[in-house]
C-alpha cells in the first residue's frame, strides 16, 4: 500500500493538511477520497494495487495520491432509521430491527456506530458515534412508528450524524419504505449535502420497490425508488429494494461485504479555488470482466494536478 498523508485522509473529508510553501506561507488543500469496490463473476476483486486503477475528473486523468486497500482497517456505520407511521405496518419495523442487529453482530474491534432516527417530521441523534453495540441494541428495542415522513431532511443530517473524524471506511445504511411527506428540501439538495460530505449511502427500501419497472405508458411504478437509488449510487453505495419475505439479511451481508472489500483512492485538490461539481470516473487498466463501482463525483476546487 502506497500512502501520503494518510492520517489526514481517514477522516469524512474532505481532510483538510495544510502546507507549508518554500517561503513561509500557508497553502490550503483538501483531499478527495474515492471508495471503489471491485466484482468479478467469482466475487470480490480484492489484489488489485495502486496501479491497476485510473482516475479520471471531468474526463481528464488525475494522479492517484493515495491508496488504501486494508479490508482489516475499522469501519464506521451511521444507521438512518425510518420511525414514521407507514413503517409500522406488514412488519417493516422489524424488519429494520433484524437488520440493524445483523450489523451490530458482525462488528470487529475498532468498529464504531452511531444511530439517528426520523418521525413526525423531525431527526435525531439516538446515539452518538460509539463502540458500544448494546446502547445500540436498546435503542433499537425502544422503537415506535408514528407520524410523517421528512426523508429529504433526514438524509441532509448523515453529516451530522457522523460524528466527525476516525476511519477509513465510514458509510450509512438508511433504512425506509421511501415515502416523504414532510420534508422541507428536496432531494437534490439532500444528495448534495451527503456527495460533500463523502459518504457513500446504501439503502434498504423496504416495500419501496424497483428504481426501473415500468407500467404500460413507460412511466416508473415506484415514485419514491429514484430518490433512493439516484443517493445511492451518485455517493458510491447501493441501493437494494426488498419485498416482504425478502431476505434483508442478504442485503445486510452483501453492504458489509462492500464496505470491508473497498479500495480508497485520494487525490488534492486547491482548497481556495472556486467550488463547483466534478464528475468522477474510475476505470480498471485491464477489466478482464470485473464491474467496478464507486462514487460519481464531489463538489469542491479543481485537482491541483490534472493531466493534460
Amino acid at each position: 500500500m502506497a500512502f501520503l498523508a494518510l492520517p489526514a485522509l481517514l477522516g469524512l473529508g474532505p481532510a483538510v493538511a495544510r502546507a507549508q510553501s518554500g517561503f513561509g506561507s500557508t497553502v490550503n488543500v483538501e483531499w478527495v477520497l474515492v471508495p471503489v469496490v471491485v466484482r468479478s463473476p467469482r466475487g470480490y476483486v480484492k489484489d488489485l494495487k495502486q496501479e491497476d486503477f485510473e482516475l479520471y475528473v471531468d474526463g481528464r486523468q488525475v494522479p492517484i495520491q493515495s491508496f488504501d486497500n486494508d479490508e482489516r482497517a475499522p469501519a464506521r456505520l451511521i444507521f438512518l432509521q425510518d420511525l414514521s407511521g407507514s413503517m409500522g405496518t406488514s412488519h417493516r419495523l422489524e424488519r429494520s430491527a433484524k437488520a440493524l442487529n445483523y450489523f451490530l453482530s458482525q462488528a470487529r474491534p475498532g468498529d464504531r456506530f452511531a444511530l439517528g432516527t426520523f418521525s413526525e417530521g423531525t431527526t435525531q441523534v439516538e446515539v452518538p458515534l460509539t463502540d458500544q453495540v448494546s446502547v445500540l441494541h436498546d435503542a433499537i428495542a425502544a422503537w415506535r412508528a408514528s407520524g410523517m415522513t421528512a426523508l429529504n431532511d433526514a438524509i441532509a443530517w448523515i453529516p451530522k450524524i457522523s460524528g466527525g473524524e476516525g476511519a477509513v471506511r465510514p458509510a450509512a445504511v438508511l433504512i425506509t419504505d421511501g415515502v416523504d411527506n414532510a420534508s422541507e428540501i428536496d432531494p437534490n439538495t439532500a444528495r448534495e449535502i451527503v456527495r460533500r460530505a463523502q459518504i457513500p449511502v446504501f439503502a434498504l427500501g423496504i416495500d419501496s420497490g424497483s428504481a426501473y419497472e415500468l407500467d404500460n405508458s413507460g412511466h416508473k411504478i415506484y415514485r419514491y425508488a429514484d430518490t433512493l437509488n439516484l443517493l445511492s449510487v451518485q455517493t458510491g453505495g447501493r441501493y437494494f429494494p426488498l419485498k416482504e419475505g425478502d431476505d434483508i439479511l442478504t442485503a445486510c451481508h452483501q453492504i458489509l461485504d462492500d464496505i470491508r472489500h473497498q479500495y480508497v483512492l485520494g487525490f488534492q485538490i486547491d482548497g481556495d479555488g472556486p467550488a463547483a461539481y466534478h464528475e468522477i470516473r474510475v476505470e480498471l487498466r485491464h477489466p478482464h470482466r470485473q464491474q467496478l463501482t464507486s462514487r460519481q463525483g464531489y463538489r469542491g476546487s479543481v485537482p491541483l494536478v490534472a493531466r493534460p
